[in-house]
């Protein structure tokens, strides 16, 4: 009697820690009792009623990715592309995400596959190859709004590759050579025109430079010429200024002295010497002098003679 008390008490011992759960961070479990819905079971120490209760479903509530394989999509134009999607997703209720819908992720792939079709059937190739924003944004709203009974909430959607046929791939490298050709081409000339107006900017300040030097070098050799031509006046002036001087001078000294006629002559003939000894071509002669000179002239042929 006594081990099976001991047995039975064994078996109640571990039917008791099977049925004691912990339930990590960013994780729930559905817990079902009798087979309908119990509880949802959040963090930390749980435990579970032995044969009535059961976890459902254990449900994680990171955010997940789900990256789904090319779809087959034709645009407005019937042209037949392969895009793939990645979808950003969280469950934000375990309850609903255990009932709402059977097999949530296949469900989140077929609806996002239909989505797609849909968007971009109203798009054409060149908007849907240069609209991947506003497909995404389109194809994120539809997707939350349908999946949010499910207890899932669709944080972002990408348009992970978008392949055209090959033929329209050939089309559109050729067109881009075709316009990275004409922008180097365009390029090309504006630099081009660019250097040329550098140029005569550059030639066109030289000559101004090249003039202005010219203008400032004629300014400065006719403030020389000026300055030389004021002292040259100067010294004129002050040579006459000092011939004036030396004959006031001279004149006073004769006052001084009383000077006979004899002397104011003989000063006369020295005068008229000097004057001779200039440029004048015809020197006109006092009368009162003439006899003077007569008489000079004969002392000069007597001593002569001598």
């Amino acid at each position: 009697m006594g081990w099976i008390i001991f047995a039975l008490f064994i078996i109640l011992f571990v039917i008791l820690i099977a049925n004691i759960s912990v339930v990590q961070q960013s994780r729930a479990y559905v817990i079902e009792r009798l087979g309908a819905f119990h509880q949802v079971w959040g963090v930390g120490l749980h435990f579970k009623v032995p044969f009535i209760d059961r976890i459902a479903r254990r449900v994680s509530l990171k955010e997940q990715v789900l990256d789904y394989p090319p779809q087959p999509v034709i645009t407005k134009d019937n042209v037949t592309m392969q895009i793939d999607t990645v979808v950003y997703f969280q469950i934000t209720d375990p309850k609903l995400y255990a009932y709402g819908v059977e097999q949530p992720m296949a469900a989140m792939e077929t609806l996002t596959a239909t989505t797609l079709r849909n968007i971009i059937g109203d798009l054409e190739l060149d908007q849907t190859l240069t609209s991947r924003d506003v497909v995404n944004t389109k194809m994120r709203a539809i997707l939350d709004e349908a999946t949010d009974p499910w207890g899932i909430k669709v944080n972002r959607v990408e348009l992970k590759n978008i392949l055209p046929p090959q033929d329209i791939q050939n089309s559109m490298e050729k067109q881009m050579k075709a316009e990275r050709d004409r922008r180097q081409a365009i390029l090309q000339a504006e630099g081009q025109k660019k250097s040329a107006i550098l140029i005569a900017e550059g030639e066109k300040e030289s000559a101004i430079l090249r003039a202005s030097a010219e203008k400032e070098a004629a300014i400065l050799k006719a403030e020389a010429e000026k300055q030389a031509a004021i002292l040259r006046a100067d010294g004129e002036a002050q040579a006459i200024l000092a011939v004036q001087k030396a004959m006031a001078d001279s004149l006073a000294l004769l006052n001084e002295k009383a000077p006979n006629d004899q002397v104011i002559k003989l000063k006369s003939i020295e005068a008229m010497q000097k004057i001779a000894d200039g440029k004048a071509t015809k020197i006109i002669i006092p009368s009162e002098m003439q006899g003077l000179v007569g008489m000079a002239n004969g002392i000069v042929e007597g001593v002569k003679e001598q």
